[in-house]
């Protein structure tokens, strides 16, 4: 008897088949193959032959000794042979092993098989991985710096005119003060002063952000945050006769974040849903702000809105740079906030609302662990 005789009925014989010559024959040959091979039987699916390199890859798999089992447990559903020229790729979990699946037919004794070559294609998939990773990191730079170069531009154009509206504001009140004015006024001046200093600090955060520096993040309440920004909208608001409805989570742990720049964001959003219900009667706006921990244990915050909604096509441009749904937007809001929020370790996130209406919403991490 030849060695490779031997070899095919040791591997025949490890088998709860009939180990006939047919079948050694088969054994010794899968056993010749570098790569895992199987023979089953195309009837019943049962597993007739195969080499120590398939036995190695999948014999710790329950189902390995049936065609369709493996295959459901591969997730390929136990389909059918399918054609040996468009391979299957799986991915065995007990391994964490990628496997490109050939199948092809033969007969051996007048038995029918289905064959099997189970190529390893894990360094592949690990190799288009590292590139889709390395492709979004560079997209990812391209569209901070293109968001970048226009928030340069506008904190420059921005900041002086803001410095003198502050300065005329605080010489306002000073004469208000002076000539005893109605307090009404001074109520006024004093609310006009708070939004341009709260401009002016969101203009130095911008340009530290463009400079690459690294946001003065630390542990903040997201719900601080909230009622700063409601405040802030809190005449406009009133103008479009609309309530906000604020549902934060009472055990809503802090977020790792800059106050100012997230601030920013939510200010943005919420802007952008009471524009969205502008022409909406006022009876149907209704505007709600979320706040939970999701099941990745992030702060999640959604702003829903009841205005007419975006269709699927503006849903996949809504963050590029220079697109807008406004006539006169210039399409750098999401944009900007997009960037800040994941340059926070976070994602910016468009879905319809349910009965109408849109919701944008961020994830945050928590403070939890974090210096």
């Amino acid at each position: 008897m030849t060695a490779a005789r031997v070899r095919g009925r040791v591997a025949a014989d490890a088998l709860p088949v009939d180990s006939d010559g047919a079948t050694v024959a088969v054994a010794a040959l899968l056993e010749a193959i570098p790569v895992p091979c199987a023979a089953f039987a195309r009837g019943d699916g049962r597993l007739v032959a195969s080499n120590r390199r398939y036995r190695d890859a999948f014999s710790e798999l329950p189902g390995h000794v049936d065609r369709a089992r493996l295959l459901a447990t591969l997730g390929d559903g136990g389909g059918d042979a399918g054609d040996p020229d468009a391979p299957r790729e799986v991915h065995a979990t007990h391994s964490n092993r990628w496997y490109a699946l050939h199948w092809g037919e033969s007969d051996a004794g007048g038995q029918p098989l289905s064959l099997l070559t189970a190529v390893d294609i894990s360094a592949r998939i690990e190799a288009l991985d590292s590139h889709k990773s390395r492709q979004e990191k560079l997209l990812f730079t391209s569209r901070l710096m293109s968001v970048g170069e226009m928030a340069a531009m506008l904190a420059h154009e921005l900041n002086q005119p803001l410095a003198a509206i502050v300065n005329y504001l605080n010489g306002s009140l000073r004469l208000v003060d002076q000539a005893g004015g109605p307090v009404q006024v001074e109520r006024a001046l004093l609310a006009a002063r708070t939004q341009a200093e709260h401009a002016a600090a969101v203009i130095s955060r911008v340009r530290e952000f463009i400079r690459a520096r690294e946001p003065r993040r630390d542990a903040r309440d997201m719900a601080q945050i909230t009622n700063t920004v409601l405040e802030l909208l809190r005449l406009e608001a009133e103008r479009q006769q609309l309530r906000i409805e604020l549902a934060l989570a009472h055990d809503l742990p802090a977020v790792y974040a800059d106050r100012v720049m997230v601030e920013q964001v939510l200010l943005n959003l919420v802007k952008n849903a009471i524009e969205a219900m502008r022409e909406v009667p006022p009876a149907k706006r209704g505007l709600r702000i979320e706040g939970r921990v999701n099941l990745d244990g992030e702060v999640e915050v959604r702003v829903c809105d009841r205005g007419e909604g975006l269709s699927a096509e503006q849903g996949q441009q809504l963050f590029s740079p220079f697109f807008t749904t406004k006539s006169d937007g210039l399409g750098i809001g999401l944009a900007i906030c997009r960037s800040i929020i994941e340059y926070h370790e976070g994602r910016l996130f468009f879905e319809p609302r349910e009965g109408g209406g849109s919701v944008f919403g961020f994830t945050l991490p928590t403070a939890d662990g974090r210096g």
